[in-house]
């Protein structure tokens, strides 16, 4: 008999008298093994043959590596790396994207325990000054750093070339450059050695934040937050416990959603992680339908937009639909909400190919929280439920602002960012509670088992000159969504000011339209849209276009394309102005 597909939690909620709440599931987190080592063991003694980690190779056929290959590797390299003088404080700098180098690398690490931290290759191919990628070698101090193809990171390696570093390439060498290939050491003893030293307290990675406000913080991600959060998992997705997950995953591993969630969600339960080297950009994401063609998934995660596109690919393509569907038990997203267009659609084609409802979900976490700690698995009939804590986290809402501020404590909390112990500080509350910088609204007030919706970031929002307090991520989703298509993006604006504006980010199909007829059509979208708002603090009433891109060095825009609406606004001053002053180019109603 099967297990069930999802979990039936029960909450304890105590609820004091100055508005604050906590909320905890009533049982505690099963036991698992304290390293992601045990893991790689277990499979790897359990299922030798099976694929842990797969690729195409130069664009054809998959290329496997088995579990067993996966340990016998990761001895090989972990003692490699140990002979080169790399450990808990000369940790392995990673500089680019996913691949089976990569992957082997992190592993070998996790194995003997040297840190290693991935970062965003965007550091090192996007940036110009490269001032983000020094400041995180300043902070690490790697013994080694790593970047695939040596010629196309040639200039971000020599930005923070150090006597003593050792640089790795798979793929054309820079001169002095060690070879992935040539990473062998005369014994195995000292990573036999390592890796019984292992307990949950040591460092498996370093992940930094995004930088968006100075220097990138580097996040402590020990083996216990990452074995913790894989039990939550697989308590919360109880048909893991059936079949082992296979997922295709493009999503950058120097984040936490990958890097961390979808990762350990296939290496703790002995599954097959295939890298996507598609993208949900023009150009790109026909790989990612070539590969969803082949490979049928039982766990599928993507962006809002990414979800956008496949929408389309499986309304005109049924065989690609009938794949998609046939072992999928459900789909995640996350870094943005969702439009309801896009759920509506995702979820009648599951039930034209399966007869059954596949589950369409969200959750909430941080890489500070490893990532996974609120979860929704009840259907529902629109996007946006975050869901309840994870079974061994404790949730506390504490009223900030007329809105309920987040907090989390539990196994999975970072112990802090290295060698900052004043940002470490400030993160956490006097009871030790990790502070999200979310809000969330219960979806009912008196059942707060039924979840909690996305409520805006705290520091965010901002007051219009009214004093009514604006919801800028609530807002801007449902303006993204009223403008069907036109704007892929908008930085909500207006504060001190008596209404709402947005500066928008055409669509590519906008931008290559002439812009007399697509301010006509922002202008008809956007009456309709302030029509149907519901007061002053969600109805945007004047748009202005954004004529230069987001910059990804001046901390505007992620690697993943979000916008950072504090950036956005402190560095448009000057078109916020003209946009409220009114005149050629703005859209108002």
């Amino acid at each position: 008999m099967s297990s069930p597909r999802f979990w039936s939690p029960t909450f304890e909620i105590e609820r004091r008298d100055d508005g604050t709440i906590l909320m905890r599931q009533s049982e505690p987190l099963e036991d698992h093994f304290p390293t992601l080592a045990d893991y790689l063991d277990h499979w790897a003694d359990a299922t030798p043959d099976r694929t842990w980690l797969a690729r195409r190779q130069n664009g054809g056929n998959w290329v496997g590596v088995p579990y067993a290959e996966a340990r016998r590797a990761a001895r090989r390299i972990g003692a490699a790396l140990l002979e080169l003088g790399l450990g808990p404080e000369r940790p392995l700098l990673i500089l680019s994207e996913n691949s089976l180098e990569h992957g082997l690398l992190g592993l070998a690490c996790s194995w003997v325990g040297i840190p290693y931290a991935p970062v965003s290759p965007a550091y090192s191919l996007v940036s110009k000054d490269h001032g983000k990628l020094r400041d995180i070698a300043a902070t690490l101090n790697p013994g080694a750093v790593f970047a695939d193809d040596g010629a196309a990171f040639s200039t971000a390696l020599d930005a923070i070339a150090a006597p003593g570093r050792v640089v790795l390439n798979a793929r054309h060498p820079v001169d002095g450059a060690l070879l992935y290939d040539d990473l062998r050491s005369v014994s195995e003893a000292p990573a036999e050695a390592a890796r019984a030293a292992l307990t949950a307290e040591t460092v498996v990675k370093y992940l930094f934040t995004s930088g968006s406000t100075g220097s990138p913080k580097a996040v402590i991600n020990t083996n216990g937050m990452m074995t913790a959060m894989a039990a939550m998992t697989r308590d919360c997705y109880r048909f893991l416990e059936d079949e082992p997950p296979v997922v295709l995953d493009w999503a950058p591993w120097n984040h936490t959603a990958a890097g961390n969630k979808v990762s350990s969600l296939v290496l703790t339960n002995g599954g097959t992680y295939y890298i996507d080297d598609g993208r949900p950009v023009p150009g790109k994401f026909d790989e990612t339908i070539r590969n969803l063609r082949e490979i049928a998934c039982t766990w599928y995660f993507n962006v809002p937009l990414g979800y956008d596109m496949l929408v389309e690919a499986l309304e005109t393509d049924e065989a690609l639909r009938d794949t998609f569907y046939s072992r999928l038990s459900m789909m995640f997203y996350a870094g943005a909400g969702m439009a309801q267009h896009t759920w509506d659609r995702l979820i009648a084609l599951g039930h034209e190919a399966t007869g059954r409802e596949v589950l369409l979900a969200t959750g909430l976490g941080s890489t500070e929280t490893a990532p996974f700690a609120l979860a929704c698995t009840e259907p529902q009939k629109k996007a946006g439920n975050v869901g309840v804590p994870s079974r061994g986290l404790t949730l506390k809402l504490v009223p900030a602002g007329g809105k309920l501020e987040a907090r989390l404590k539990g196994p999975t909390m970072t112990p802090g960012y290295l060698d900052d112990p004043e940002k470490t500080a400030e993160v956490f509350d006097d009871e030790g509670f990790y502070c999200l910088g979310d809000a969330l609204k219960p979806v009912d007030p008196d059942d707060l088992a039924r979840g909690f919706y996305f409520d805006g970031r705290v520091a965010e929002n901002f007051k219009l000159s009214t004093g009514t307090w604006v919801t800028v991520g609530a807002v801007r989703g449902a303006l993204v969504d009223a403008l069907g298509g036109l704007a892929r993006d908008a930085v909500i604006v207006g504060e001190d000011k008596p209404e709402l504006g947005a500066l928008i980010l055409l669509s590519e199909k906008a931008a290559n339209t002439p812009r007399s007829d697509v301010e006509a059509a922002l202008r008809e979208r956007l009456a309709v849209a302030a029509a149907a708002a519901s007061g002053s603090a969600s109805r945007v009433r004047r748009m202005a276009i954004l004529e230069t891109p987001p910059s990804f060095d001046r901390g505007e825009v992620t690697e993943k394309g979000s916008l950072n609406q504090r950036a956005m606004r402190a560095h448009n001053v000057d078109l916020i102005e003209t946009l409220y002053a009114g005149g050629p180019g703005i859209v108002a109603v």
